[in-house]
């Protein structure tokens, strides 16, 4: 039990100190007008370089990527089947199905899933 809660302090305590180390070299010290501006050939940039971007598709793209995890989590289901008790993988199959559908029907009802409003 000792060996554990050394081990596990010792790891936060590399972790905090690479954490804070890498935090202090990583500050810039000379912040600069032009290095922080858009660079277009040397002139003054024609238009605004931040472009209004669509919080719409920011949100279709983080429920992709969501969907996309579950997906690779429910591939693996198939193979575990036959290596785990049949009620016991069917009961755990059907409750996770259920929170994803739950997942959806929510984001559904809340309009997430329409690009046009």
């Amino acid at each position: 039990m000792m060996m554990m809660i050394t081990s596990t302090l010792l790891t936060l305590m590399v972790s905090t100190i690479i954490m804070t180390v890498a935090s202090i070299i990583s500050k810039k010290i000379n912040e600069d007008r032009e290095k922080a501006s858009p660079f277009e050939c040397g002139f003054d940039p024609m238009s605004s370089a931040r472009m209004p971007f669509s919080l719409r598709f920011f949100l279709i793209a983080v429920i992709f990527l969501i969907f996309d995890v579950e997906i690779a989590l429910i591939l693996p289901m198939t193979i575990i089947m036959m290596l785990s008790e049949m009620k016991m993988w069917t009961t755990i199959s059907i409750m996770f199905l259920f929170i994803l559908l739950m997942g959806l029907y929510h984001e559904w009802s809340q309009g997430s899933l329409e690009w046009a409003s």
